[in-house]
């Protein structure tokens, strides 16, 4: 086991998630991060991206290395809200926000660990792999950064993401694809009180379908959820408009199709039964991926875990990440856990050892 800086590695979270970064917020962020990996000694390239979907831009950065292998490190530089004025407190080795804000350890836990472990190997002048990062904005809500990745930079053939939770050594090696359904419901609005019965009410037209809707838990593999919904007026007009939004997952692409099918199919029905326009919009998140326990990539960081007296485990997840886009783009990308804890919540915290294991790993992995 190597010995990591464990003051600056929290010094340097601590600095982070006090740069505020909620999504398409990242400029103050990224500007950071670049300084700083250029005077570790990383080539940096700030990577542009659609101005309506950050005001900052993606990161590449490049460490060559005089061991053989390459792999793409990957974390996210933006938190969800509310995360501005973020005020760290520790306690008994654990870091959490003071209560009124997230942490931002998703992903900033993930960011300090990789740029510790970088600055522990040329300190100690160990031979590496050649090193490349990709920073992405507007994870959160879309994975928006990797979606616009530009992807040329990249000559690693395997990725690691570290943007996930549970114990110090959990392989992110499964996770689901998801679809996403935009349903514009149109009746015909009537006084509610005079003619009721000349109305076509959107929300009856959805009430209908919902309620013939397998929703929540399919199977074990599979899950759908009505989030959003939008309409009405007042309460003497029988509702013209109606406007919602769903969503499905699954590990399995066919199980995935058919569920996204039930779900326009019963939509369609209800409209047609009850006299309604229906426009239904149904869009691809991002693709499930499944990498094999003994894929060579797998089995590589799991010996790194097992080298430092960590139990490593494969399991599945029901959350997308910037994994799935890079696994889409054909870079094989697992997800590992930085400890993270109640992500997206103002309870988040993260324990400082898992912060340290973390970081260990990642220098074990790079330097073996």
């Amino acid at each position: 086991m190597t010995t990591i800086n464990q003051d600056r590695l929290i010094q340097h979270f601590i600095d982070l998630v006090k740069i505020d970064s909620e999504s398409r917020n990242e400029k103050a962020i990224a500007e950071t991060l670049a300084e700083q990996l250029g005077k570790i000694g990383f080539q940096v390239s700030k990577l542009p991206v659609p101005a309506d979907i950050s005001n900052g831009f993606n990161i590449y950065a490049k460490l060559p290395g005089k061991l053989d292998g390459s792999v793409l490190l990957s974390s996210h530089m933006d938190t969800v809200t509310p995360g501005n004025g973020i005020e760290p407190v520790i306690n008994d080795g654990i870091i959490s926000s003071k209560g009124d804000t997230i942490l931002g350890g998703d992903d900033k836990s993930g960011i300090a660990a990789i740029m510790e472990a970088v600055r522990c190997i040329l300190a100690n002048d160990v031979p590496h792999k050649t090193i490349e990062l990709a920073f992405t904005v507007y994870e959160e809500g879309g994975l928006h950064g990797s979606k616009n990745f530009d992807m040329s930079y990249v000559e690693s053939e395997q990725a690691i993401v570290l943007d996930s939770g549970g114990a110090i050594g959990t392989i992110i090696t499964v996770a689901p694809g998801q679809q996403n359904l935009k349903i514009n419901i149109t009746g015909k609005p009537a006084h509610a009180g005079l003619a009721p019965e000349e109305g076509i009410n959107a929300l009856t037209v959805a009430a209908d379908a919902i309620s013939q809707m397998k929703l929540s838990r399919i199977d074990s593999e599979t899950t759908a959820n009505i989030g959003v919904v939008k309409g009405g007026q007042a309460t003497n007009i029988v509702m013209p408009e109606l406007y919602v939004e769903a969503e499905a997952r699954s590990l399995d692409d066919d199980k995935l199709a058919a569920q996204v099918d039930h779900m326009i199919s019963t939509f369609n029905a209800a409209a047609e039964k009850h006299g309604a326009e229906i426009n239904i919009e149904s869009t691809r998140a991002y693709d499930a991926y499944r990498i094999n326990d003994n894929d060579p990539h797998v089995a590589a960081i799991k010996a790194a875990f097992e080298a430092n007296g960590v139990e490593p485990k494969t399991q599945p997840t029901g959350g997308g990440s910037d994994a799935n886009i890079f696994n889409g783009k054909g870079l094989k990308t697992v997800n590992l856990s930085t400890g993270m804890a109640k992500v997206h919540t103002t309870e988040e915290y993260i324990k400082i050892t898992d912060m340290v294991a973390i970081t260990e790993f990642m220098y074990t992995y790079l330097t073996k």
